[in-house]
């Protein structure tokens, strides 16, 4: 409420400048297109950058067919080195798909009944 006046907070919120954003998006890109390999063509997945309060914002999330959806979020500790590592992006991947295929099989447990006995 206080923010834009003499005295609100004086905090500055680190911004990114053009290459590293665009460097943020890349690798989110590469995150969201690894989950994609993971899923089915039924799922949705996307991607934002965003500011936030603290700074810069990653997210990723996927929207299964049936049940809610998943995100994971990322905000970087140093605007100065901001890209997310190999390792790291593969575990987001694989944790969202995860996620998401955990909430399909929640949503289908009481209206599917089994294919085979």
């Amino acid at each position: 409420m206080y923010g834009n006046t003499s005295f609100g907070s004086s905090d500055d919120v680190p911004t990114l400048n053009a290459e590293q954003r665009r460097h943020l998006r890349s690798d989110l890109a590469n995150v969201a297109a690894r989950t994609r390999e993971l899923l089915p063509d039924d799922f949705a997945v996307g991607l934002e950058l965003s500011a936030s309060p603290e700074g810069p914002r990653a997210t990723v999330a996927v929207q299964p067919p049936v049940g809610s959806m998943v995100s994971a979020g990322y905000t970087p500790d140093d605007t100065a080195d901001l890209r997310i590592g190999e390792d790291e992006r593969t575990d987001i991947a694989q944790g969202l798909a995860a996620s998401a295929a955990l909430q399909v099989k929640q949503a289908m447990a009481n209206s599917a009944s089994p294919t085979a006995q």
